[in-house]
C-alpha cells in the first residue's frame, strides 16, 4: 500500500512499502520502479509550489548509496528550493527503513528541474520560495550554483572532447568490442503511463530507460548489473499518449569495476512511424556495477573502439566522469574525508587521489588568523602573487557581482613549454551558521573579450577553491581543493604544483604570507 502526502510547509512526502513486484531477482527496490516514485513525488512538490501542472525537465546526477529489500519502507521527501521564471529546482531525498530494526538509511539525494506548464499553453511567472530555516537558505544558494553547472554543461563537455581529440587516440590491446551490446526495446504509451493532460510521465520513461540500459550492461559483463549512479536524464521533447518509443542502449566504457551505458529515446506517433521520422525526446547514461553471488565487485574488461562513433561514445564517458567529479568538488557544503593521506608535516597535511584520467589534490593547513580574515584574503586572486611562484600576473577582467570576479592569469613558462595563461571565476560564498566553511571555488571560463593568444598556452582549471574552518577566534583551518586532469600534471598554473615538495613549500608560502598579514592587521589596531 502507499500513502502520499504534505508533511511541512512546502514539503511533499510518499511513503511506500516494497512488495515483491517492486523487487529484482535479488529482492531488492528494482531502480527503475525508484525512478517513477521519485520523478511522482518531486513533480508533486513542483505543481505544489506553482499551482500547475509541471513537466520534468531533467534530473542531475543520481547517486544510489543503499538498496531497499522487499517488506521495508520508502520514504521520499521533495521540496522546491528555488523557483527562476518559469522553471524551479526541486530536491530530493530518498530513505529506507527497516520495519524491524527502525534503522534509516539514505538510499539518495538527487535534484530536478521542472517546468510550470499551464492548461492552455500560456505562461506562468513562478512565486519565490519561503525560506524559513538555515537549510532552506543554503539549498536557496546551491540552487543557482548548480543551474550554472546546468546551464554550462555543453560547453564544459565540448571542451574537453576537444581536449580528447587533440591526443593521441589510445587504444586497449586487449580490450574488447561494445557492438553486441546494442540493445533495442519499443513502448506503447498507454493511458496508464500518461498524466491527465496525455504526456508521459517522466519516471515511467526513466524506468523504461533503466530496463534497456541493465540489459545492454548485462551483455558486457555477463552478470546482473546493479544501477549506481545516473549522469543527468535531459527531457528534449514531450511523448503522449499512443506514441511509440523506441530505446536505443550501448555500452560506452568501463572504467574498473562500473560500466556507462548510454540510452537514447525517440518517440513515433502512428504519421511519424510510417515516414520513419523519429522525435529525439531523452537523452541519459547509466552508470551500473557487476556483482558475484556474494555481493563483491567484478573487474570489468576494458573497452577497445572499433568505429569513429565508438571512439566518440568512449571519449564522451570520460569527458563525463570529470564532469561529474567536477560537480561533486565544487557543490559540496562539507569536506569529505580524503581516500588517501600523501604526506603529513606538523601544520599541513596532502592527500591525493587518482581515477581514471583524473588527479584529485586536497591541502589542509592549521593557520592562527581568524577564518573571515583568510578568507577575505584568500578570494582576492590579485595578492597571490605575493605567495604562489605559479602566478606571474593577475589582473581583474570583470566583477560579475560582488562575489564573483573574472580573473586573467599567466604563470612562468617551463622548459621547452610556451608559458600557460587562464581566464577564471572565482566565486566566493560566506557561510550561513558557524559550523560551515567559508568557500572560494575556482574554475575557467570563456570570455570572448580575451581570446587565446599565440603568446600563451591557453590552458583550463576544471576545479579548484578554498574551504575554510573557524577553530576559534584567532586561528583556522584552510582547505585547499584541486581536480585536473593527466593532460596539465605538468604545468598546474593558478593551482598548487605536482610534487610533494612543491605543493609543501607553496602551501608553506601561504601560510606565511596570511599569517603575516595577521601580525600586520594587529600591529595596526594596537596603534
Amino acid at each position: 500500500m502507499e500513502a502520499c502526502g504534505a508533511a511541512e510547509l512546502g514539503d511533499v512526502r510518499m511513503c511506500q512499502t516494497v512488495f515483491p513486484a517492486h523487487a529484482d531477482h535479488r529482492g531488492e527496490l528494482s531502480a527503475g520502479q525508484l525512478l517513477k516514485w521519485m520523478d511522482a513525488t518531486a513533480c508533486l512538490a513542483a505543481e505544489k509550489h506553482a499551482g500547475v501542472s509541471c513537466v520534468t525537465a531533467s534530473m542531475d546526477d543520481i547517486q544510489f548509496e543503499e538498496a531497499a529489500r522487499v517488506g521495508q519502507i520508502i520514504t521520499i521527501k521533495a521540496k522546491v528550493n528555488r523557483a527562476f521564471k518559469t522553471s524551479m529546482e526541486v530536491g530530493i531525498k530518498v530513505m529506507v527503513q527497516d520495519v524491524l530494526t527502525n534503522v534509516e538509511k539514505i538510499v539518495s539525494v538527487a535534484y530536478a528541474t521542472y517546468v510550470a506548464k499551464p492548461v492552455g499553453g500560456g505562461k506562468i511567472e513562478l512565486e519565490p520560495v519561503k525560506l524559513l530555516s538555515t537549510e532552506d537558505h543554503l539549498e536557496h544558494c546551491l540552487a543557482i550554483e548548480r543551474r550554472r553547472i546546468r546551464l554550462g554543461y555543453e560547453q564544459i563537455f565540448q571542451n574537453l572532447m576537444q581536449e580528447s581529440n587533440k591526443e593521441d587516440t589510445f587504444e586497449e590491446e586487449h580490450g574488447v568490442s561494445t557492438d553486441l551490446t546494442h540493445v533495442q526495446s519499443i513502448e506503447l504509451v498507454q493511458p496508464p503511463h500518461a498524466n491527465h493532460h496525455g504526456n508521459t510521465f517522466g519516471g515511467q520513461i526513466m524506468a523504461w530507460m533503466e530496463t534497456v540500459a541493465s540489459i545492454s550492461a548485462s551483455c558486457l559483463c555477463h552478470s546482473y548489473p546493479v544501477l549506481k549512479s545516473v549522469n543527468m536524464f535531459k527531457f528534449w521533447g514531450p511523448s503522449v499518449v499512443g506514441d511509440r518509443l523506441v530505446f536505443n542502449a550501448i555500452v560506452n566504457n568501463t572504467f574498473q569495476n562500473s560500466v556507462e551505458v548510454g540510452v537514447r529515446v525517440e518517440a513515433y506517433n502512428c504519421e511519424e512511424w510510417i515516414k520513419n521520422q523519429p522525435r529525439h525526446i531523452n537523452s541519459a547514461f547509466l552508470i551500473f556495477n557487476a556483482v558475484n553471488d556474494s555481493g563483491e565487485l567484478l573487474t570489468l574488461p576494458r573497452i577497445k573502439p572499433t568505429t569513429q562513433d565508438g571512439m566518440r561514445r568512449y571519449l564522451g564517458a570520460i569527458a563525463r566522469r570529470r564532469i561529474q567529479l567536477i560537480r561533486k568538488c565544487i557543490l559540496s557544503a562539507k569536506v569529505d574525508k580524503p581516500s588517501d593521506l600523501w604526506e603529513k608535516s606538523n601544520q599541513i597535511k596532502i592527500w591525493t587521489h587518482e581515477e581514471g584520467a583524473m588527479l584529485s589534490l586536497k591541502v589542509e593547513m592549521q593557520v592562527k588568523i581568524p577564518s573571515h580574515l583568510a578568507f577575505s584574503l584568500l578570494s582576492d586572486f590579485t595578492l597571490r602573487l605575493q605567495w604562489d611562484k605559479h602566478f606571474l600576473t593577475c589582473k581583474v577582467l570583470q566583477a560579475v557581482n560582488e562575489d564573483d570576479k573574472i580573473y586573467y592569469v599567466t604563470s612562468p613558462p617551463m622548459t621547452g613549454h610556451k608559458p600557460r595563461d587562464f581566464v577564471v571565476l572565482v566565486s566566493q560564498r560566506q557561510p550561513f551558521k558557524p559550523s560551515e566553511p567559508y568557500i572560494v571555488a575556482v574554475k575557467s571560463v570563456t570570455l570572448t573579450s580575451m581570446p587565446p593568444s599565440s603568446d600563451y598556452q591557453r590552458s583550463e582549471i576544471l576545479c579548484a577553491g578554498f574551504q575554510i574552518y573557524s577553530d576559534s577566534d584567532s586561528s583556522c583551518t584552510v582547505c585547499y581543493f584541486n581536480q585536473v586532469t593527466s593532460g596539465v600534471m605538468p604545468y598546474f598554473a593558478a593551482n598548487l604544483t605536482g610534487s610533494s615538495k612543491s605543493i609543501e613549500d607553496t602551501a608553506l608560502e601561504c601560510m606565511k604570507f596570511l599569517e603575516m598579514n595577521n601580525s600586520k592587521l594587529k600591529l595596526k589596531t594596537d596603534f
